[in-house]
């Protein structure tokens, strides 16, 4: 049995290896917050959710899949967490009843297995009630083979026969083993046999004719005796009591695995309880082939931030499509960080098939999200600044791939602006001719100007929205760079607010 609510013909491995930059993503998209509202404090949602959040899908027919899967969970988040809570009711009495499985005793390993497997049986009918109960209501393609493979799997007669098989296997009347005498009148090919059906009518059976038999007592105290007939029973269980804890290690893998993958999903409707409870809209975001070059969004938000600051967040609109390149500008405080930010987030998020942080959300699929943000002064470093941003802008450069994201934010601006923005034109310029989409957050006029120049019909210029007061709404409307920052906006706000707080004490 198979749960395939993650890919649509293999298991999720919640195991394999992070892709390169995993770290410094995580640093600067502010990951960890994401996790944690996923997780809400349980340390097996987190990682998974940190698996299936950095391990994201590059093909749109996993991120549509897992899409329509989590439409599901949202619409039915109550069916969800019930079938959550069978994998997790297994672990629990499976704690409970550890010692009857220690040992390599036969007879020990099948009474464990035995205790076991009533267990399963149990919980797997519960699942099967549940499959009943609810197929009908689910859509997805991934949640109805789901719930058809249980009603297939775990019908009637199953059921029935395990019980039928667990009740013989528990041997009341003793065990019944045939053998032959090998060489030296040792015993040899010990075979458990099924034992003989009682008659339901006792009169019948009374007077029934009984097969002939020998017996033989072994005195009370004779324990070497009671030993030898201890290990021709085992000698006889054995075949059975590996086939039994094969069983149950088989329905323990596949319950194993159902919390696995419905973990991701428990992890974005706990999400979902957070943006609702923060009046946050989300939407499912439209992917579009690696290939396209496709950004549209309205409403967009940076969920790190809202979900830091529990409250609503100010979000963007705006449209990139056909664009390689997105440079952005303007003074401090005015958004520019927020929504780079939002962007990746967003991205991330869709490819690893979640809703996303917007009223809507179009955008291609990226063969990787990388970032390089400017670093805080470390005064461990061994070389100076400049050398370690071009230290880390050659190992994105070492596993970067032809539609790729990269999102810089105030990078290489540790030299003065002249140096600053020929380096980052150069490899600006070189990433984009490779294909490469790139967000670029800077205060280098020069740098922003030198493109702005080229009339570039791939590249898109943000800057944030001023109103003619001087307010600011970190919102980013679309505008050519500007030589200014717009410092007598801050000098006023501060000094103008000393000035009027003097003349009120002046007149009290």
């Amino acid at each position: 049995m198979k749960a395939f609510l993650m890919h649509r013909h293999h298991d999720f491995d919640i195991k394999q290896p992070t892709p390169p930059h995993t770290e410094a993503r995580i640093q600067d998209l502010e990951l960890n917050t994401l996790f944690n509202a996923m997780a809400n404090g349980d340390e097996f949602l987190l990682a998974v959710a940190k698996s299936a959040v950095l391990c994201s899908a590059c093909d749109l027919d996993t991120i549509l899949y897992r899409q329509e899967i989590l439409k599901d969970c949202i619409a039915h988040p109550d069916v969800i967490r019930a079938i959550y809570q069978i994998p997790i009711e297994a672990i629990e009495n499976k704690r409970k009843r550890w010692m009857s499985t220690l040992g390599h005793i036969p007879s020990t390993i099948l009474s464990g297995s035995v205790q076991l497997m009533e267990m399963y049986v149990e919980l797997l009918l519960k699942l099967r009630r549940l499959a009943d109960l609810h197929v009908a209501s689910f859509s997805s393609e991934g949640f109805r083979a789901f719930f058809a493979m249980i009603q297939h799997e775990l019908d009637d007669d199953y059921f029935d026969v395990v019980r039928a098989h667990l009740k013989t296997l528990k041997f009341r009347d003793g065990v019944l083993i045939s053998a032959e005498l090998g060489r030296g009148n040792e015993g040899v090919n010990y075979v458990l046999r099924k034992p003989p059906e009682k008659s339901h009518n006792w009169l019948q059976g009374l007077f029934a004719a009984q097969p002939q038999t020998y017996t033989y007592t072994i005195a009370d105290r004779d324990e070497n005796g009671a030993r030898a007939l201890s290990d021709l029973k085992d000698r006889g269980l054995n075949l059975v009591a590996n086939a039994v804890a094969q069983s149950v290690d088989h329905i323990d893998n596949f319950l194993q695995m159902l919390r696995i993958e419905l973990a991701f999903y428990i992890g974005c409707l706990n999400l979902c309880d957070r943006l609702t409870q923060l009046d946050e809209p989300i939407c499912f975001p439209e992917p579009a082939p690696v290939s396209a070059r496709c950004l549209d969004y309205t409403g967009l938000y940076d969920i790190c931030l809202a979900l830091t600051m529990q409250k609503k967040v100010v979000g963007n609109d705006g449209a990139a499509d056909g664009k390689n390149l997105v440079i952005i500008t303007g003074a401090n405080q005015g958004g520019k960080s927020t929504f780079l930010r939002s962007i990746g987030l967003a991205q991330v998020m869709m490819q690893c098939g979640m809703f996303a942080p917007a009223i809507s959300f179009r955008a291609n699929v990226a063969t990787g999200v990388f970032t390089h943000y400017r670093r805080k002064e470390d005064a461990t470093m061994k070389s100076g600044k400049l050398d370690e941003e071009l230290s880390r802008m050659s190992e994105i450069v070492d596993n970067l791939s032809p539609n790729a994201l990269v999102l810089f934010n105030e990078s290489f601006a540790a030299t003065n602006e002249r140096e600053g923005a020929a380096i980052a034109h150069q490899i600006v310029s070189a990433l984009i001719e490779r294909r490469i989409k790139v967000f670029f957050v800077t205060h280098q006029f020069e740098l922003a100007q030198s493109f702005y120049n080229q009339h570039l019909e791939t590249a898109l210029f943000l800057r944030p929205e001023r109103r003619d007061d001087g307010e600011r709404t970190f919102r980013l409307v679309e505008g050519s760079p500007q030589p200014t920052s717009h410092g007598v906006d801050l000098y006023n706000s501060v000094f103008q607010q000393d000035v009027h707080i003097a003349q009120m004490t002046a007149v009290n």
